[in-house]
């Protein structure tokens, strides 16, 4: 008694030990994201701020005039609700117990204090695979500090990826629960955290076809179990009911070809349960029975096709395509493909945003490919699938760090045991079923034989382990430095170094935003390319007319039609859509690379996507295929609205004839452009925000363009009949 006594305790020793490393392990994942604080997207700040102010169902119900002028936005059916909604929970239940806490504070923690859970979350799924609570511990750490998910999850980081991680995994942990124990109860709590995962992120149908791809490959090596169809049923059922409580969602899970494998696997698993059943009550009948399932199989696999080709189910979306066509979305929708994360990613991003998992993580879906159960097989085809879509699009870098950190962990784990030689597991560690032959031949507690190791054995060990060690260190040097530097720097306030190595700091943004809200009517319209939506909304407190939503792909192409024109087709268009400023930002002079002329030929396509006729892109180049801004540029090009802006009043800072662009890096016409319809009121310190004012109409109410034309017109005239008829003048 007293040996199992002292085992008891040292179990409950070792747990406790387990608790305060993960404490600890979150711990570092939160302080590790607050080098900075970068508060973006504002609009979810703004849409916390409505929802905290005015009640959930104010929210619901809300019609935000202030974005996509005249339009507006019926927000409630145009957003995922679930990071407000957490938010909005947070805050309320902060208050309730008498904690006064700012809602901006919640809103800026937010991601960091997720991470955390997102660590839990990571060693829950890791100990579904292995044994070794070593790994859980392992993927832990990596999932806290790893700079893939950092890049999404820093102090201020308010965005839907802040919350839908940690939902991520923990809706695969409570998969591979349930299935492992063919559990309803994990099987609903999986349906549940799935529910919350729709309500927060778009990327939901990524879990959503991993789940049914995962039932799908079991089915097919033969591993139909009462499991898999007790935990896939129940995680269908009632997940896919949750998820249609979310208005932007609605009917989609049951009308929308994305979501139609789901139902397929469902579908089958109760064909293939039927046949069992079958099999079980009439025996001898097994291919006949077998015969009917793929005859069904077939029937629904062309029902699906007719419905699909009839409209009454949705083909696959624009999105869908690109994932498997890099080149798909820049010529039929380039508003998707002008995103600079919807590009393919470079390989130099896996190494910077994974560092040494990513040669770790073959190995370890070696080591589950080798046991390859039910839980292993998750493994291989997350990260099969996940590999290929983080290298065609760099955003869904986020969907594969998960699966590296685990298989990293794994395979860390599984050599650290190795060579450290340490003590034979406890049974405890294992399920009663798969305890080691060696512990149940003898007493739990019972010391084992040691076997002596020679002197190239210790050395071969100290090697391994030593390098390892080295290894991990590095790791976290690597993603401390990653996070400090790359990831922490907010989008509107940038840095540069001095030739002493002094950092200084570029204001613009900020100095333009805070002019806007001091100088301009509460209710004048702003326009400018959808990137800064948000942040004028924010932080100027200014109606616009596009934003970073991107819900009207028409909108949008009017504003790029309004840049990309000249000035008699660009002043229209303004009038028409009660614009008072244009905003837009120039790093010609400092060697802002991310400025609007590097991004203009993205304006020019998605405009050329609703008014063909009107805008080319063709007409932006040279007859030798460049794009120019100097003197070489096209008629186009220089007469463009875009340009003009860009350039006027640029020549100024330069001794005469020696003006340059920086970014680039070529010289600039002597004769700078003039402006007709818009006059100069704000550029920013350092030139990189450039606010440009729309002209009135005159007096006798034409619009400017159409008055320059008609004096030119009037002159013309006037000096054509002071010089009489052309038949009768005197050469």
């Amino acid at each position: 008694m007293d040996l199992f006594a002292e085992g008891a305790k040292g179990q409950n020793a070792r747990t406790l030990f387990r608790a305060v490393i993960l404490c600890f392990i979150a711990a570092a994942a939160i302080s590790s994201r607050l080098f900075s604080v970068i508060l973006d997207p504002w609009f979810n700040f703004r849409a916390t701020k409505y929802l905290v102010a005015n009640g959930f169902y104010q929210f619901w119900d809300w019609f935000d005039d202030r974005t996509w002028h005249p339009l507006g936005r019926v927000t409630g059916g145009t957003l995922y609700p679930g990071l407000m909604v957490t938010s909005g929970i947070i805050y309320h239940a902060l208050r309730a117990v008498s904690i006064p806490v700012d809602i901006r504070n919640i809103c800026v923690l937010l991601a960091p204090a997720f991470s955390g859970l997102t660590a839990f979350a990571s060693y829950i799924l890791t100990n579904e695979m292995v044994t070794s609570p070593s790994a859980g511990l392992l993927a832990a750490i990596f999932m806290g500090i790893a700079p893939g998910y950092i890049s999404r999850s820093v102090a201020g980081s308010y965005d839907n990826e802040a919350i839908a991680i940690f939902l991520l995994v923990i809706t695969y942990a409570m998969w591979i629960k349930a299935l492992k124990q063919g559990s309803m109860l994990y099987g609903a709590l999986c349906a549940l955290f799935y529910g919350y995962m729709v309500a927060s992120w778009g990327g939901y149908a990524f879990i959503t076809n991993l789940i049914s791809l995962h039932a799908f490959v079991l089915l097919a090596m033969g591993r139909f179990s009462s499991r898999l169809y007790v935990s896939y049923t129940t995680w269908y059922a009632l997940g896919t009911l949750a998820s249609m409580q979310i208005p932007f969602v609605g009917f989609l899970p049951v009308k929308t070809s994305e979501h139609m494998p789901a139902l397929g696997v469902f579908g089958l698993l109760q064909l293939v349960g039927f046949i069992e059943y079958l099999n079980f009550a009439v025996p001898g009948r097994r291919w006949f029975f077998y015969g009917c399932l793929f005859g069904s199989v077939l029937l629904g696999f062309f029902g699906l096709v007719a419905l699909t080709a009839s409209g009454v189910i949705a083909p696959w979306s624009g999105r869908f395509y690109s994932l498997w066509d890099t080149g798909y979305a820049k010529i039929h929708i380039p508003i998707i493909a002008s995103v600079s994360e919807h590009q393919p990613t470079a390989w130099p991003a896996f190494f910077f945003d994974l560092n040494m998992l990513i040669w770790l993580f073959p190995a370890g879906v070696y080591f589950c490919y080798k046991q390859l159960k039910d839980e292993h097989v998750f493994v291989v085809v997350y990260a099969l699938t996940a590999s290929y879509f983080a290298g065609v699009m760099v955003r869904l870098m986020l969907t594969l760090t998960p699966i590296i950190c685990v298989s990293a962990a794994i395979a860390v784990s599984k050599m650290l045991d190795t060579y450290l030689d340490m003590d034979s597991p406890d049974p405890d560690d294992y399920p009663m079923e798969e305890a080691p032959e060696s512990s149940k031949k003898k007493k739990p507690f019972e010391e084992k034989e040691e076997k002596p190791v020679g002197i190239f054995g210790l050395i071969s060990k100290g090697i391994v382990v030593g390098g390892m060690t080295v290894y991990l260190l590095l790791f976290v040097l690597h993603c401390t430095w990653v996070t400090s530097n790359a990831y922490s720097s907010p989008s509107v306030v940038l840095a540069s170094r001095m030739p002493d190595g002094s950092q200084h700091i570029i204001d613009d943004y900020r100095e333009a935003y805070q002019w806007l809200r001091q100088n301009t009517r509460e209710d004048a319209k702003i326009m400018a390319w959808w990137d800064y939506g948000y942040q004028i909304g924010g932080m100027a407190d200014r109606p616009t007319l596009v934003d970073n939503n991107t819900w009207n792909n028409t909108h949008i192409a009017t504003v790029g039609k309004a840049m990309s024109s000249r000035e008699e087709v660009s002043y229209p268009i303004m009038r028409q859509h009660e614009v008072d400023y244009v905003l837009i930002v120039f790093g010609g002079l400092l060697g802002y690379s991310g400025d609007d002329i590097n991004k203009f030929l993205w304006m020019v396509r998605i405009a050329e996507g609703i008014w063909p006729d009107e805008v080319k892109e063709r007409d932006f180049f040279t007859p030798r295929g460049e794009y120019r801004v100097d003197a070489g540029a096209t008629d186009t090009m220089k007469n463009s609205l875009m340009y003009k802006m860009s350039y006027y009043n640029y020549n100024s800072l330069f001794p005469p004839g020696q003006a340059q662009d920086r970014v680039r890096g070529v010289k600039l016409p002597e004769q700078g452009p003039t402006l007709n319809t818009v006059e100069e009121a704000f550029t920013s310190e350092n030139w990189i925000i450039r606010i440009y004012k729309v002209k009135d109409l005159d007096n006798v109410g034409r619009d400017h363009a159409s008055a320059v034309a008609f004096e030119k017109g009037h002159k013309k005239k006037k000096q054509t009949s002071k010089r009489g008829p052309r038949s009768l003048r005197v050469e």
